[in-house]
């Protein structure tokens, strides 16, 4: 008996006192919408043909359209593949966790490393690092970018908390982030003259990121918080932020501007329930020490919007059977419309005469 009681004890001792990374902040979450009205279920989605990666390649989070009209998409394992064609075409090794992607105007393919910060790109071996750190503090988890008309980069950093090179990846890493709840978030900018500075600050997990057609507002997910914020970067109101976007009924991940004054945007997961432990910390953390078993994680569920400058939702394409995984993106090319994920083998594409009518 006095065995039993002791390891009763001990266990206490460990779910109550034993350290863990995360420090839960108490949050009250408003419920979450269900999945009816603009955004209604549906299975829009099952027309994608999956598009499978060789060699075992997983996770095209992003896409990009260079100014040739080639589309590129990276991989976990740092691989840059052209992807314009019947099968992704591996063209150079880039290594560390490469999220965001966008062409520049100097016709290079700027990425948000989420291992390494914001690099450039012009062709094969040109791999180039143009800043590791915001106010002389280490960036150490560059996550989506745009790049303006005067090559001045906006990306996003999801955390200052969490690295997710020495925390188990990016995917882990999100989920203590959003479990933890801390507003460590924040998107800067880089100048064509090198210099860097934070723009917006005091998010949980920050994500995509957009420039208006007119680069007059910027456009910021905010996953752990389910909303989307506008943040004016010129005119009368130049500095201030607004939510756009309110409770939405998942976690929006990379936001890719159309160029017609509309946006793609993918929830990577519908709302969790373990949300409802949201206010209480202590809890959380004794729920962080049962290990990744019972600690919450993304439910696979397809889901993408386009929406306006306004924050009228334009369309709603869902994948409630989860084929797809987690999906990060979503773009018009061409006559091709894409769908990225976080980290299955392969990305959707369907014809842009597919999609439904607005």
């Amino acid at each position: 008996m006095r065995v039993l009681l002791g390891l009763i004890l001990i266990g206490l001792a460990y779910l109550i006192f034993w350290p863990v990374e995360v420090e839960p902040v108490a949050w009250e979450p408003p419920q979450a919408p269900e999945f009816v009205g603009e955004f209604v279920e549906n299975n829009a989605l099952d027309q994608l043909e999956l598009i499978a990666f060789p060699d075992d390649e997983l996770g095209p989070e992003d896409i990009a359209v260079l100014p040739d009209g080639t589309a590129y998409t990276t991989t976990a394992s740092g691989a840059l593949f052209r992807i314009d064609g019947e099968a992704p075409t591996k063209v150079d090794e880039l290594d560390g966790r490469p999220l965001g992607l966008k062409a520049g105007p100097d016709g290079a393919l700027y990425i948000a490393d989420s291992f390494r910060g914001l690099m450039r790109w012009n062709g094969p071996g040109s791999l180039e690092l143009l800043t590791s750190e915001v106010d002389g503090k280490p960036l150490i988890y560059a996550n989506q970018l745009d790049v303006a008309r005067d090559g001045t980069v906006y990306f996003s950093n999801s955390s200052d908390r969490f690295d997710p090179e020495t925390m188990g990846g990016t995917k882990p890493t999100s989920v203590m982030t959003i479990w933890e709840q801390s507003d460590t978030g924040y998107v800067a900018k880089y100048a064509p003259d090198g210099s860097t500075e934070k723009v917006a600050d005091g998010f949980v997990y920050t994500n995509g990121v957009a420039l208006s057609p007119d680069e007059d507002f910027l456009l910021i997910a905010e996953t752990g918080r389910a909303r989307v914020h506008k943040l004016w970067l010129t005119g009368p109101n130049a500095g201030e932020r607004a939510v756009l976007m309110d409770n939405l009924p998942g976690y929006p991940d990379n936001i890719e501007a159309q160029g017609d004054g509309t946006y793609w945007m993918a929830f990577a997961s519908p709302r969790v329930p373990t949300e409802a432990l949201m206010p209480y910390p202590f809890l959380r953390k004794v729920i962080w020490r049962l290990g990744p078993m019972v600690r919450p994680a993304p439910i696979h569920r397809g889901m993408l919007i386009q929406f306006d400058g306004e924050g009228n939702v334009l369309q709603n394409l869902q994948d409630p059977q989860g084929r797809l995984g987690i999906t990060t993106g979503g773009k018009i090319v061409g006559n091709q419309f894409y769908v990225m994920t976080l980290d299955s083998p392969w990305f959707g594409r369907m014809a842009v005469q597919g999609l439904p009518l607005r």
